[in-house]
């Protein structure tokens, strides 16, 4: 009987000492709590919406891509910054029209727009090409006023003409003048015919290629941030 009371009087001091971590535990928690800075709220949040550019159609891993590569340098100025990359592999500006209203369903405070390419690669009608990214510029704006927008520039392959690469290149910064948007001139510039910085289609930068990207976008998104 004895052996069983002390038994039962080592489960009950068991017992009361695992009641009383958990209670420091809790007190813990909330001193943890109560110390962070009110400053820590949720950062701004960056939308990168385009093609395959965007994407990075044939990297190891997204995390290769220009717009990953932006976002993580841009963390050590700004913690608490989140980004999206909605880049669809193949999207022509009339893909990114369609999908836009899905993707705008949460708040961002800078829009990065890179559509065209594919357009031109598809001969589509550089009148065409504008009138989409116009719409989606003000739909944008339409639904996030003080919502920030960065355009990149494309150009389109020579073997389609003088007269449509001139049109389809007097795009970006006609539609960044008149619709009063942020505007980087050519994002594969350094990049776009060097054959050891893209991909064997000869179309799609490597890493090293996206790591290029990166530096050219990132003081534009920076300018915006402020």
């Amino acid at each position: 009987m004895f052996h069983r009371l002390k038994t039962v009087c080592f489960y009950a001091v068991m017992v009361v000492l695992c009641f009383h971590s958990l209670e420091m535990e809790a007190e813990k928690g909330k001193d943890a709590s109560s110390a962070k800075p009110k400053e820590q709220k949720v950062g701004k949040k960056i939308l990168f919406f385009g093609d395959s550019l965007t994407a990075g159609f044939g990297l190891d891993s997204p995390d290769h891509a220009f717009p990953y590569l932006v976002w993580k340098d841009l963390l050590k100025t700004y913690p608490g910054l989140e980004f999206t990359n909605a880049g669809v592999s193949g999207d022509t500006t009339s893909g990114g029209l369609a999908r836009l209203d899905w993707v705008l369903s949460s708040p961002y405070d800078i829009f990065v727009l890179e559509l065209g390419a594919n357009d031109s690669m598809r001969g589509v009608s550089p009148k065409v090409t504008e009138e989409n990214l116009r719409s989606i510029i003000r739909r944008t704006r339409s639904k996030y006023p003080k919502i920030k927008i960065l355009l990149l520039g494309m150009r389109t392959f020579p073997n389609l003409g003088k007269a449509y690469s001139d049109e389809f290149r007097a795009i970006y910064p006609r539609i960044s003048r008149e619709e009063k948007v942020d505007l980087l001139p050519f994002l594969l510039i350094g990049v776009a015919g060097e054959k050891n910085l893209n991909q064997k289609d000869g179309i799609h930068p490597t890493s090293a290629g996206h790591k290029i990207l990166a530096k050219t976008v990132l003081p534009y998104i920076k300018k915006l941030m402020n």
